[in-house]
């Protein structure tokens, strides 16, 4: 089973602060567990809310853009893993061990990733096979290196 780690913002990560070159040194040799442990899938952290933008639509389908930053900083995301673990307890158990730095609180939030089968009927057939297939091209892509901007 999949599941996304989500790092939640705090005020340091919101002003832009880039974590320390200790952290970084933490965050690397946590990260190298998690590949050579076969758990991590990938990770990637964020920049800060004001460089970013929220796309919101209505009911009619009509889209709004606003630019950050966005002020309720608890509930912003300042990074991410997605991990393939055997349980939710093990997800725990791996986010238990996150490195921390003295003086700044921050929080994980773990959400197992739905699969196909969690869909039921509603994903018929042939949009399993469409799903398949788009996987297959992303990892094509990913593998060829031939993503825009990459």
């Amino acid at each position: 089973m999949r599941f996304m780690i989500i790092v939640k913002a705090n005020k340091q990560s919101e002003a832009g602060e880039m974590p320390s070159e200790k952290t970084l040194t933490q965050m690397g040799a946590y990260n190298e567990e998690l590949i050579k442990a076969g758990i991590m899938l990938a990770g990637e952290g964020l920049l800060a809310s004001s460089k970013g933008a929220r796309v919101k639509f209505d009911s009619k389908g009509k889209s709004s853009v606003f630019d950050g930053p966005f002020s309720e900083t608890k509930e912003l995301v300042a990074g991410f893993w997605l991990w393939q673990v055997k349980s939710r307890e093990e997800a725990i158990e791996w986010a238990k061990r996150c490195p921390t730095e003295a003086g700044q609180e921050f929080e994980l939030e773990l959400r197992q990733v739905a699969e196909m089968e969690d869909f039921g009927a509603e994903l018929t057939p042939e949009l399993r096979d469409q799903e398949a297939r788009l996987r297959e091209e992303v990892a094509a892509k990913q593998k060829a290196g031939t993503y825009k901007n990459s």
